[in-house]
Parts: structure tokens; sequence; C-alpha cells
């Protein structure tokens, strides 16, 4: 008895093989169209905001690797060479190049992404990218990410590096946890390592330094912190602790300020303040000298009585209206009374020494009559 023939595992195979044919007829076609088509263009792509490598930069490196590109036959230039070129870069994390039958060379460059900013111990400044790997900084861009000083012994060996202490690997985790959330990305603006090792947020609201201790159990902490901004903040003030600490899951432990400090701090004066301090110290001014003009014209005025009640308001009225009128007026007025005043003892001394005299004249006449 014959065996059946399997015509649709024949059928299959035979589509194979035509396809594997087709693939190894264009791909000779693609290398001979190839080995014709000339470089025309070089297009490169940098996708994102940040600008740690220019198109300048990438154009040098691509001329100190390959020389004039545009010009070339295709098959000349080594676009793996090219790719492993641009990815030694410490700015770029990944690099694709591919050109098309039209001799068009398209580069491709992705930008490593920093979260955080070092400074640590001795000086040295770089940044840990979103990876968890150092970069150096760039004399082209600055990057809006958090900075974290204080004592941070990791440092930067060479142009791409993986973090080695502890420390670091921390403040990676942190920086990483407060880009994620709206709220903390907003509210942190720096990072602190202290003399006893223990990461201290610094907020931009709020005088006071949040102690995390370490990257374990961030999510929790902060959510504590959260709850304690909801709750404690709104009714105690944003003043009144120094520190907060979260560094322990299961409870936060605040130190209060100082409130003589408080008190005693500085105030920034603006201009309008300036303007009302001028103004009470001149209003105080002219209130003094409209007293002691009123003052001294009660005392020349013999013959007007004392009226306290009524001499404590009219200042006030002349203080609104003519301050300075009112000032003037009784100077004049104190030279005419006593000028006056002694005219009239004049005349009244003079009219006794008169009366005087006349009767001891009589006297004398008598005295010499009976004589």
């Amino acid at each position: 008895m014959l065996k059946r023939i399997n015509w649709s595992a024949i059928f299959t195979g035979f589509a194979w093989l035509i396809s594997l044919a087709g693939v190894v007829v264009l791909l000779s076609f693609i290398n001979i169209k190839k080995q014709t088509v000339k470089c025309t263009e070089v297009k490169i792509l940098i996708p994102g905001a940040d600008n740690f490598i220019e198109r300048e930069e990438v154009d040098q490196i691509l001329r100190e690797d390959q020389g004039v590109l545009v010009g070339r036959n295709l098959e000349q230039i080594n676009i793996h060479q090219i790719e492993k070129k641009l990815q030694s870069n410490p700015y770029i994390g990944f690099a694709k190049v591919y050109a098309d039958m039209d001799g068009v060379l398209s580069i491709e460059i992705k930008q490593r992404q920093p979260v955080l900013r070092i400074l640590n111990a001795s000086g040295q400044d770089f940044y840990i990218d979103n990876d968890g790997l150092k970069m150096p900084i760039s004399p082209n861009f600055t990057a809006n990410v958090l900075v974290a000083t204080g004592n941070i012994q990791e440092v930067f060996g060479t142009r791409v590096d993986t973090l080695r202490t502890q420390m670091a690997r921390d403040l990676y985790k942190t920086a990483q946890y407060i880009k994620q959330d709206t709220l903390w990305d907003n509210q942190i603006e720096q990072i602190v390592v202290d003399a006893k090792n223990d990461i201290e947020l610094i907020p931009r609201v709020g005088n006071q330094r949040i102690i995390l201790g370490s990257a374990d159990s961030i999510d929790k902490k902060m959510k504590n912190l959260l709850v304690f901004y909801k709750k404690a903040m709104p009714q105690v003030g944003w003043e009144t602790y120094r520190t907060i600490n979260i560094k322990y899951t299961n409870q936060i432990v605040c130190e209060k300020r100082d409130s003589t400090l408080i008190a005693k701090r500085t105030k920034i004066f603006t201009a309008a303040d300036s303007v009302n301090i001028t103004r009470k110290v001149s209003d105080s001014l002219i209130r003094d000298v409209i007293a002691d003009a009123i003052k001294n014209g009660d005392n020349v005025d013999d013959n007007v009585p004392d009226k306290p009640v009524v001499a404590a308001i009219k200042p006030k009225a002349t203080t609104v209206v003519k301050p300075k009128t009112v000032t003037a007026k009784p100077e004049v007025k104190k030279e005419k009374p006593k000028t006056t005043e002694v005219k009239a003892e004049a005349k009244k001394t003079n009219q006794p020494q008169k009366t005087t005299v006349k009767p001891k004249a009589d006297a004398s006449k008598k005295v010499t009559d009976k004589n």
C-alpha cells in the first residue's frame, strides 16, 4: 500500500525556499546598489530639550573618525564604527546610524538624562543620570536638577562610571523618587549630607531641615511627611520647627525653634514701609513744634484764661491745616507783648517817682520856711 503524499508540507517547504531565494537576490541587489550609491546628506537628530552635545560636536566626531562623509560611497562608510564612536561620548547614551538608498545617512542620538548633581567633599562636580551612572559637567548646558552637597565621599574617576558608595546610591534613589513626584519635585530644592551621614532635604517652602536619614522606606517616610504637612503645619505655623526628623518610619520627631530668635529676626523693609516711617517722624516733629508754640502763646497772654481741654484740641486742628504758619505767628506775637509790657512798666515807674519827689520838695520848703 502506497503512503499518502503530504502535499501541504511540500508546498510549505517550497514557499520557504522561494522566500529565501528572494531575500538572497534582494540582498545582492542592495549590495550592488550600495556600491554605486553615494552619501548625499547627513541628518543628525538629537531629541529633547537638554543640549549637552551640539550638532557641531557630532560633525567633528564624524570627521575625526570617518573623514568627510558626503560624496563617499555608502559601502565605504563603517556605520557600526560610527555608532561605537558616538556612544563613547559621555553625554550620549544611545546612537543609531542607518542609510537609505537615496544616499541619506541618518544619525539618531539619545542624550543621557541627569537626575542629580553632586558636589562632593573634595570639591568634584558631576552628574548622576537615570541609569545610575556618573557623567561629567557640560560646558554647553547646565541641567535643572537637584543638587547634593555635604559629606559625600563618592568621587568621579572615569568619563562614565558606576556608583561605588552606598551614600551615592541612596542619593540617586532619593533623587529619582523626588523627580517622579510632582509635589516633592517642586518642594525639595537641595539635598545635604550632614556629619552623621544623614540625608537632609532642604524645602522651598518653610525654613526647616527635613532629616531623611537613608533612602530605605523612602516612600513611607515621604507619605508621613505629607500627612504632617497637611495636618500639623497649618496649626503650628511654618516657622515653628527647626528640624523635622522622618528617618524613623513609625514616627516624626520635630525640634522647635527658639522663639526669641524668631522675634529677633531682622525685618526687610520695603519702600512703602520707609515712606510710612518718614511720615510718622515728620508728623511727630510737627506736633512737637505746634505744642511748643501753643505753650509759649499761653505764657505770653495773661488775659486769656487757662483752657487745657481746648488747648489740647486746637493743636490737632492746626496740625492738619497749617502747621508751619502756626509756628511762625507765635514768634511774632512774642515780641510785641514784651515791648508793650516794658513800656507800661516804664510809665508806671516814672509816675511814682514824680509823685514821690513832689512831697519831698514840699517838705523841704516847709522846713526852710520855718527856719
